[in-house]
């Protein structure tokens, strides 16, 4: 080996050292969270702060990290395929580019299987390059990205990098399929990102389905009724179920009745009621009830009329799941028979069918089952209405006045339709 020869080892090997640092600076920037580098920043001020500042701005420091990473992994190729070509020929530089590729993916995979505290000691000895690279390289990977966007053009984000919300609920599910997590904690997941999506109408007891009380009612007869239907707040209604005047605590009453005050009208101890529109994000929701110290709030419609109401166990129960006390009905809403169709309670939502059972049930202006069988009839159903959708057929077992009640879905039904939903 010549004299140059040996310099281009020696930058060959100054370029994976490099690739290394770097890919490890990438590694760490990109896995630490803010509330872990607010604490690093809290431990050693200086170190600490300067990570904290790194992943509080990350979207100016590391489009230059990954430019730099570009520009070291392609020189330094580059020398391994000339040194290689000149010493060995072109059976060489095959070899060069094999040990090449095996020796930076072992040092991305070293690097990606970093533990916590490897990730926090990575961070904090790399963050100084990072700030220098940013500071080197920052307007040339703007302008990289601007000669992107012109070749692809779109809106982009001010803020990066990101994850989709498709891409964390499959990173949830191969972690469980792989046991890192437990199932339930992939369901938990799966609910929470679910929840900022899901408006107050999807949730809400129906105005059907809602126990008020009459303004008219005595306390006794408030007491009364709490103690029958084992509830602790109800809709205080007027003329009207449109025409709610407040909410009626049970304890109120029964301190009231204590007091012997229990012959007087419920308007007297009545409170008043927070009314939201059911398109309200549920997340938001639940920020209103929580800073307005409300456990229930009423739902109203675009017309101005009660749609319903929700209450902060409907919420968490579109968290944690199901959430049954000891005054609940122990009737499941979704039962499997033993010729393989399944009972189903009309007003359970489609998507939570979907999820549930693996099916495809069509999507519109309906949430619940019930509410899709009256849009694809286009009529008031009857008892053995039946439809179908795509190898599902779902027959209308039980009517309560209108309202479809409870209805039998026959899963890979092979007289199902291909085609269109339709009714029968």
């Amino acid at each position: 080996m010549t004299g140059i020869d040996l310099v281009v080892a020696g930058l060959v090997l100054l370029m994976t050292v490099l690739a290394a640092i770097l890919a490890v600076a990438e590694t760490a920037i990109t896995r630490m969270s803010r509330s872990r580098a607010a604490a690093l920043a809290q431990k050693d001020p200086k170190a600490g702060g300067r990570v904290l500042r790194i992943v509080e701005n990350l979207e100016r420091d590391l489009n230059s990290v990954y430019l730099s990473v570009n520009i070291v992994q392609t020189i330094q190729a580059a020398l391994v395929g000339v040194l290689s070509a000149k010493l060995f020929g072109p059976l060489g530089v095959v070899g060069g580019i094999v040990l090449n590729v095996v020796v930076l993916f072992v040092i991305a995979e070293a690097a990606e299987d970093m533990g916590p505290a490897g990730l926090e000691r990575a961070a904090l000895l790399t963050a100084p390059i990072v700030e220098f690279v940013g500071r080197i390289l920052r307007l040339p990977a703007r302008g990289l990205i601007g000669a992107a966007n012109i070749i692809l053009p779109g809106k982009g984000l001010k803020k990066g990098p990101f994850v989709t919300e498709e891409e964390l609920l499959a990173l949830a599910e191969e972690a469980a399929e792989h046991a890192i997590i437990e199932e339930s904690e992939r369901d938990l997941i799966e609910s929470i990102i679910n929840f900022g999506d899901t408006v107050a109408r999807e949730i809400m007891t129906p105005r059907t389905d809602m126990v008020s009380i009459s303004c008219e009612a005595t306390i006794e007869q408030v007491i009364d009724m709490a103690i029958e239907k084992g509830l602790s707040r109800f809709p205080v209604i007027g003329q009207s179920s449109d025409d709610i005047e407040g909410i009626v605590y049970a304890k109120d009453a029964m301190r009231a009745e204590r007091h012997g005050d229990g012959d007087k009208a419920v308007g007297t101890i009545i409170k008043s009621a927070l009314y939201v529109p059911e398109t309200k994000l549920v997340a938001d929701l639940l920020a209103e009830m929580q800073a307005s110290h409300n456990h229930l709030a009423i739902v109203v419609d675009e017309y101005g009329g009660t749609a319903g109401l929700v209450t902060l166990e409907d919420m968490l129960e579109e968290l944690v799941g199901e959430i049954h006390d000891e005054f609940d009905e122990d009737q499941a809403t979704i039962q499997r028979l033993s010729n393989g169709d399944v009972l189903v309670d009309a007003s359970v939502n489609v998507d939570d069918i979907n999820d549930d059972l693996d099916t495809d049930l069509p999507e519109g202006q309906w949430d619940s089952l019930g509410g899709m069988v009256f849009g694809l009839l286009g009529r008031v159903p009857e008892p053995g209405d039946s439809i179908t959708h795509q190898t599902t057929r779902i027959i209308v077992e039980q009517m309560d006045g209108h309202r479809v009640k409870r209805v039998r879905l026959v899963l890979d039904d092979p007289l199902a339709s291909e085609s269109e939903p339709s009714g029968e």
